[in-house]
């Protein structure tokens, strides 16, 4: 496997990666198990990852993050959300 298709699958892994429980929690409303921390620490993450592709002019970095990106601001934001209706 080429170095390009090793961070080609790598990119595509981790950019999907956070769908499956931005899904369930849209369905279910249950963020009881979920901390915040850790979408709001994985945000951060890629919001560099995505300035440092912005800085180096590398546009696969820019948007193989994108959509991590959205995800987790979306999980933040259904965590504060839906919190107090898992009381």
């Amino acid at each position: 496997m080429t170095p390009t298709a090793i961070g080609l699958v790598a990119g595509t892994l981790t950019s999907i990666a956070a769908i499956p429980q931005v899904i369930k929690t849209l369905k279910t409303r249950h963020v009881r198990d979920i901390s915040v921390w850790q979408p709001v620490l994985l945000a951060f993450g890629v919001a560099l990852w995505m300035m440092y592709g912005v800085l180096i002019n590398d546009l696969p970095l820019i948007l193989a993050n994108i959509i991590p990106l959205v995800c987790n601001i979306f999980l933040t934001g259904m965590k504060i959300r839906y919190s107090n209706d898992d009381l």
